[in-house]
């Protein structure tokens, strides 16, 4: 009898010795977890900005677009890469360019027939082209369609070697792309007359290899400063009335 009796004590005793190793190893545990915890949030707070620092939704920019589906890239208002595209339903009469007689066909040699309308056509990325491709043999001369000054001289990935010549009535932009070169003597700023060689038919952009055309827009802008930004208007009408050299 006392044998068990001392059996008992041993298996109490050793059953209390557990439960107290048990919430010793608890408390241990749970110690170590809100240390780790205090340094995960004190190592969060020092490396995030403060609220008034974080950029306000509201100052986000509007991104600036730019015109043609056979070139156009998407610029900002100091363009890296810049083709006119229309910020407002383009137009296709021709009452909308008040100088419209005066325009030539910008393509030495080129006959108004021989023109076809693709202004309508479909460009990659569900774009419209908005302008009119002239097809024409490499070198051939590039024609100022009308008096005016060249407003930019520019190097697009999708237009190649491009100009945007401003009209006399300083609304009117004229863009010339997958130009081979430019003319002898053209420079920004300067005084171009209609009929006045620019610069030469290439294939230089997007237009692929061999396929030489001029890429031609005529845009209706309300700011010059912004030469890329406003509301096409269709070559092809206006040329197709118009004479050639």
């Amino acid at each position: 009898m006392a044998n068990h009796a001392r059996i008992r004590i041993l298996v109490l005793f050793l059953a209390v010795l557990g439960a107290l190793a048990a919430l010793i190893w608890a408390l241990s545990n749970r110690t170590r977890v809100d240390r780790a915890a205090a340094v995960v949030k004190s190592t969060t707070t020092e490396n995030s900005p403060a609220a008034d620092q974080r950029p306000s939704p509201s100052l986000s920019l509007p991104p600036v677009v730019a015109p043609d589906a056979a070139a156009s890239p998407q610029p900002s208002t100091t363009p890296t890469e810049i083709i006119p595209q229309p910020s407002a339903t383009a137009a296709q009469s021709p009452d909308a360019l008040p100088h419209s007689t005066q325009l030539l066909i910008p393509v030495a040699g080129v006959r108004p027939e021989q023109l076809r309308d693709t202004f309508e056509e479909a460009r990659s990325e569900g774009r419209k082209h908005d302008a009119i491709d002239i097809p024409a043999p490499q070198g051939t001369p590039v024609l100022a369609a009308t008096d005016g000054r060249i407003l930019k001289l520019f190097e697009s990935k999708p237009g190649g070697t491009t100009i945007y010549q401003l009209g006399n009535d300083n609304r009117t932009v004229y863009y010339y792309a997958h130009l081979e070169r430019y003319a002898e003597g053209i420079h920004e700023g300067r005084a171009v007359r209609r009929g006045e060689v620019i610069a030469y038919v290439g294939d230089t952009g997007n237009a692929g290899a061999g396929n030489y055309h001029l890429h031609f827009s005529i845009l209706i802008v309300s700011d010059p400063k912004r030469y890329w930004d406003g509301t096409n208007i269709n070559p092809y009408p206006l040329l197709r009335g118009s004479e050639s050299k």
